[in-house]
């Protein structure tokens, strides 16, 4: 057993290396464009489905209250946490418009829709990323294994090369965490970061 474990801590290492090596360009240009939208006064809209949804509203904490330094709340909303509003677009119309109805209800031209799944193949998600461009958000893509849609549809596509779903995850939190911290460095200019 004790081999197994150290095996999935490698795996897991392996992956967010290859990643971070993949992506670096792309995490700097989605800390900016977050950046520069909470600046302009816009807000965040995260969502995904089942791991994903729970980073969605992992993620929105971390930017309402706040992650690693004390600052003012910034506006995020995770579009994955009103059982109303899921459920009764779920029963009147289909699942698959949870999320692009709510963006259509909620979101404005230069706000972020920040999209996560791990195949790239999640209806909703794709639904939600086409409605954000209609209004002229940004929108942010996490996604696995090739992509799929919503990585070709995303302004902004963090793709993790992988097929397995928890280091997949795995990788989506931990970006999700770099990309706070350094939006708090922006705004806020921690003078410990250089």
């Amino acid at each position: 057993m004790e081999d197994y474990i150290i095996k999935i801590f490698r795996e897991s290492c392996q992956v967010k290396e290859a990643f971070v090596n993949d992506n670096l360009n792309r995490i700097v240009a989605v800390v900016g464009a977050v950046t520069a939208a909470l600046k302009a006064g816009n807000k965040i809209l995260l969502f995904g489905n089942g791991g994903s949804a729970a980073d969605a509203q992992h993620l929105a904490a971390e930017f309402v209250n706040r992650f690693v330094i004390e600052r003012p709340p910034l506006p995020a909303i995770a579009l994955t946490t009103d059982t109303s509003v899921i459920t009764s677009i779920g029963n009147d119309y289909d699942f698959a418009d949870i999320f692009s109805k709510q963006i259509r209800a909620i979101g404005q031209k230069g706000d972020i829709a920040w999209g996560m799944s791990t195949s790239g193949a999640s209806v909703n998600v794709v639904k939600g990323l086409e409605a954000a461009k209609k209004i002229g958000m940004v929108t942010i893509g996490l996604t696995g294994r090739d992509g799929g849609d919503v990585a070709r549809i995303a302004d902004h596509a963090l793709n993790v090369s992988s097929t397995s779903t928890p280091r997949i995850q795995e990788v989506h939190i931990t970006v999700g965490h770099v990309i706070c911290e350094m939006v708090d460095f922006k705004l806020f200019q921690r003078p410990d970061m250089k």
